[in-house]
């Protein structure tokens, strides 16, 4: 991306939604706008629009991306103090509601007051294979950046949660857990609004048949299960590193679903 742009479309920053290319999205919508409409994915909210406020949420060294409601006073007054400062920050042309428009997933305002919050803490059980690596990729990629995770022994998860004021996942009493045939992704996926995005939707298949043993409906399944079994036994109780390894492997994923689906390879010996 062009950093000395003042201006960024909703179509070139989706482009790299869920990706580590997603720069820091800064929504300056006064309150009472925000509070009836969608946040943008991965976001944070700074109720004072002003460069100086704006400026403690973010790192310097970081793009920058201001969004407002429709691109104009509060987002340009922010973009415009931050580059003052050095700050590389550019506007997102006609706001949250283009970015809507032109298609792009939005957080319902409901699970976004439920489910977010910057820096929330996230606790689950140790030693995380499939589940417990991508329900956090998800979180960080498409919810909250600055999510940090707890990894304990699975009769403390509930407790260390409380204690923690944090969120538990994918074990028994969770408010995200498994659901029937549904692993905790998808009920994620359908708490923060997003079982709708279609990209999101083909990886949750691959962890869905992965996480269930159901290898046969998803030809990626296999692969995806044996690479998290492997980073596990290579990372022993390194629960950070697995976590670390396997969104690269996410990362890959993810990528390929939205920008490599159509590329093949077929080279045979001759």
């Amino acid at each position: 991306m062009n950093s000395s742009s003042f201006f960024i479309t909703p179509d070139i920053l989706a482009a790299t939604l869920g990706s580590p290319d997603w720069p820091q999205v800064i929504d300056v919508r006064a309150a009472d706008v925000r509070a009836v409409q969608p946040d943008m994915p991965a976001s944070r909210w700074s109720a004072d629009p002003s460069g100086a406020a704006v400026a403690q949420l973010v790192d310097p060294s970081l793009p920058v991306v201001v969004a407002c409601k429709a691109g104009h006073n509060r987002s340009q007054r922010a973009a415009a103090e931050l580059r003052a400062m050095g700050i590389a920050a550019r506007v997102l042309e006609g706001g949250s509601i283009a970015f809507a428009a032109a298609g792009h997933p939005m957080v319902p305002r409901e699970a976004a007051d439920a489910w977010g919050g910057p820096g929330r803490t996230w606790v689950t059980r140790r030693r995380p294979k499939i589940d417990r690596v991508a329900c956090p990729w998800l979180i960080r990629r498409f919810i909250d950046p600055g999510a940090a995770f707890l990894f304990v022994e699975p009769d403390q998860v509930l407790a260390v949660a409380k204690d923690a004021a944090g969120l538990a996942f994918d074990t028994p009493g969770a408010p995200i857990e498994h659901d029937g045939p549904r692993c905790s992704f998808d009920t994620l996926l359908a708490a923060m609004g997003l079982a709708g995005f279609q990209p999101l939707q083909a990886l949750a298949k691959i962890i869905r048949a992965a996480d269930t043993g159901d290898l046969g409906s998803s030809p990626q399944a296999a692969g995806f299960l044996a690479i998290c079994l492997g980073l596990s036994a290579l990372s022993g109780d390194d629960d950070a590193a697995v976590l670390c390894h396997g969104t690269v492997v996410l990362d890959g994923l993810y990528a390929w679903q939205t920008r490599a689906l159509t590329e093949t390879h077929n080279w045979t010996y001759r």
